[in-house]
């Protein structure tokens, strides 16, 4: 277990004296978004916000996703691990890649997810008690469809004044991703008890269902 490893835990103990942040608004639906596919298929996104616990744990229940990988992206094949990653200055931000069926979930739903219960876009650099370059904000895009809808999306809550601080969510070409070593996988899932999963990432999974009750379902397992 790392020093970094150990300090989250230690700072979720100390925020149970801590009340939970407020949540913002329900968000607009992206204007720019495509429609379902017509087919049942296979497509991926790769999003960086915070712990990738606790995005793994929300995306784990969103209708349409099939498979979801913490992991490491930003960074090079060499630096990608726990341990070099938490030094925070290897380019790397916790990630994690969404697989979906776009003909259940649109890529602009995910993002309305990611946006308004994964995690707060406001925040530069950091998340909750996580610091660092390596907790940033970013979305990786694979393909100019998935730029194009992540930058109009921006660009309308933000326009919309939808959150008190404009969004400093980074939209960037996606070069790799890599995923995280085993005992990251399902960490909510397996750890529920555990101070920093109760305190920061359990609620984000309620807040999902009941704000986009359509959208939630049992976790797909890994």
């Amino acid at each position: 277990m790392s020093s970094q490893f150990t300090l989250r835990a230690l700072l979720a103990g100390a925020a149970l004296l801590i009340a939970p942040l407020a949540t913002a608004s329900t968000l607009p639906n992206p204007a720019a978004d495509a429609p379902l596919a017509t087919n049942h298929g296979s497509s991926k996104a790769v999003l960086a916000g915070g712990c990738f616990w606790g995005l793994q744990a929300v995306f784990q229940h969103v209708k349409g996703v099939t498979h979801v990988t913490a992991g490491y992206s930003g960074g090079s094949a060499d630096t990608a691990s726990y341990e070099t990653v938490s030094e925070g200055n290897t380019g790397h931000a916790e990630s994690v890649e969404v697989t979906y069926d776009p003909a259940q979930v649109t890529f602009g739903t995910l993002l309305k997810v990611y946006f308004e219960i994964a995690h707060d876009p406001t925040e530069l650099n950091r998340q909750g008690p996580d610091t660092g370059t390596q907790y940033r904000s970013a979305i990786f895009f694979a393909a100019p469809e998935q730029q194009k809808v992540a930058q109009d999306y921006i660009a309308q809550l933000d326009a919309a004044k939808a959150f008190p601080k404009p969004i400093v969510t980074r939209v960037v070409p996606l070069k790799a991703f890599y995923a995280a070593e085993a005992y990251h996988q399902d960490y909510a899932t397996l750890h529920p008890n555990q101070p920093y999963i109760a305190y920061y990432d359990l609620p984000k999974v309620a807040n999902l269902q009941k704000e986009m009750p359509e959208l939630y379902v049992a976790p797909v397992t890994n």
